[in-house]
């Protein structure tokens, strides 16, 4: 009989030694812990931006758009940068979750059940942009389409706007359901060992009644693989629908084929680098460095380093058209004022950070460094913020006549917005840091005979021994 198992060269995804308990113990822990200094500063510094976010918006709403810096060029500004920023930070979670399910890439443990979180917390955030955008905001249920007592007044079904709230909904819907539908069985866990009346109330409530009955765990497998299979459409289309925002006007520095793979691209590229922020931080302060391994770490380097050069491609390509293309409006808007004219400094800022930078991650010692890995993740972050501001500003701010230049500032209540939307986020992270699993504890198990560090070292000792000895030992050994 032989017995599967990983190959031996591959390293450990769980360091130490450890048991079914042990793990347990590791994760579900610092739940039921009181929570240490430091997570009552973040706490508190995430409900300070939220508030001062949560005033900003009334400020907004109170006196109108005009308050925001936009103007007859430039229609749109930081609220549409902000919000197709955070669409694409939600884009490594669901693709983390689904694409690398279906493919069987057991790395995904250590860090899924964080990365599905952050998925679902940031589209929270985008959702508000274009909703408060609109300025009369108590009139945003008629973009909902759905069959009303206002007579022949339906939504215009070719609004780019209408397309944003069909991608995000469905985005937002199938997010939680895989990420809530993962939580069922460590929520059950934490029930069976709560020591007082209401936490056992409440993560029984949580926890569906789930008993770890082979049916259950059947069931379980099952709906994770119909919502990786409905999720993974979803990683492709969703940030190619908001890239359609773009891509179907006739603006010069917007009518362009390549924004559908290249806003893909970079939605995981940055969704990967926020990944590597939160995962940085949690595993410190948590404790999780042998789940969260500089493994996990090394093969999403190797992803951003990847979609960092297809996006770095995508910035040559748009180049060479507005050249080859012969159109000297397009020509002007890339060469004369992107790269160069006034907003010129946010180009090469945003170059600077998506192609050059990432380009450390080829040397290996770069990749699995986590000083490296942390600063990186940080400016892909505000490159790709960047890059989002530059296709929207940069391609308004110089119109055919000149008559209608401008120069865009944010201000105040834009930046609070965008200051409370990150309030909102943080405040969400650290009640799920605090209250759920940050590790799947299931899934860490389902892998642990495979590639946890100890059993790897058993199954190199029995490597040579012939097949009966070998499974008789391991037999004995568990």
């Amino acid at each position: 009989m032989h017995l599967k198992y990983e190959s031996t060269l591959r390293e450990p995804l769980v360091d130490g030694v450890k048991d079914y308990h042990q793990v347990t113990e590791d994760i579900i822990s610092p739940i039921e812990a009181k929570p240490g200094k430091l997570w009552y500063v973040g706490f508190f510094i995430s409900l300070a931006l939220l508030g001062f976010g949560a005033f900003s918006v009334f400020w907004q709403i109170y006196f109108g758009v005009g308050v925001w810096n936009l103007n007859k060029t430039i229609g749109w500004g930081w609220d549409i940068t902000n919000f197709v920023w955070w669409v694409g930070i939600g884009h490594a979670g669901t693709l983390i979750s689904a694409i690398l399910l279906l493919f069987r890439q057991g790395w995904r443990t250590g860090v899924n059940r964080a990365a599905e979180a952050m998925t679902i917390f940031a589209v929270m955030c985008a959702g508000q942009f274009p909703i408060i955008h609109m300025g009369r905001v108590w009139m945003a249920f008629f973009i909902l389409p759905y069959p009303n007592t206002r007579g022949p007044v339906w939504v215009n079904f070719n609004s780019p706007l209408l397309w944003d709230v069909f991608a995000i909904s469905t985005y937002f819907t199938v997010s939680l359901l895989f990420w809530y539908s993962g939580l069922l069985p460590d929520f059950a866990t934490i029930r069976d060992r709560a020591k007082t009346k209401l936490r056992k109330l409440l993560y029984g409530v949580a926890s569906f009644g789930w008993t770890g009955s082979t049916k259950h765990w059947q069931r379980h497998e099952s709906l994770s693989l119909v919502l990786a299979g409905l999720s993974t459409p979803l990683v492709l289309s969703v940030h190619t629908i908001v890239s359609f925002d773009f891509a179907t006007s006739v603006i010069p520095g917007w009518h362009t084929t390549i924004f559908p793979p290249y806003f893909v691209a970079g939605a995981i590229f940055s969704g990967f680098a926020m990944v590597n922020t939160l995962l940085i931080i949690t595993r410190k302060i948590l404790n999780l460095e042998e789940y969260i391994t500089v493994g996990h770490m090394e093969a999403m380097n190797k992803v951003i380093v990847l979609t960092g050069s297809v996006v770095g491609c995508a910035y040559l390509t748009e180049l060479f058209m507005a050249w080859y293309g012969a159109n000297p409006y397009e020509f002007d808007t890339f060469f004369k004022y992107r790269a160069a004219g006034p907003l010129g400094w946010s180009y090469w800022i945003m170059m600077t950070c998506n192609v050059i930078s990432p380009q450390v991650f080829w040397f290996r010692k770069m990749r699995r460094s986590v000083a490296v890995t942390f600063f990186m993740s940080i400016i892909v972050n505000i490159g790709m913020w960047f890059e989002r501001f530059v296709i929207i500003c940069t391609s308004l701010y110089r119109d055919y006549l000149p008559s209608s230049w401008s120069y865009y500032r944010p201000s105040w209540p834009e930046v609070g917005f965008y200051m409370g939307t990150f309030g909102l986020f943080f405040t969400c992270y650290f009640l799920f840091a605090k209250y759920f699993p940050v590790i799947a504890v299931a899934e860490i198990k389902s892998i642990l005979k495979t590639s946890g560090e100890n059993f790897k070292e058993k199954m190199e000792v029995y490597e040579e021994q012939p097949d009966e000895k070998f499974a008789h030992d391991v037999a004995h050994a568990h």
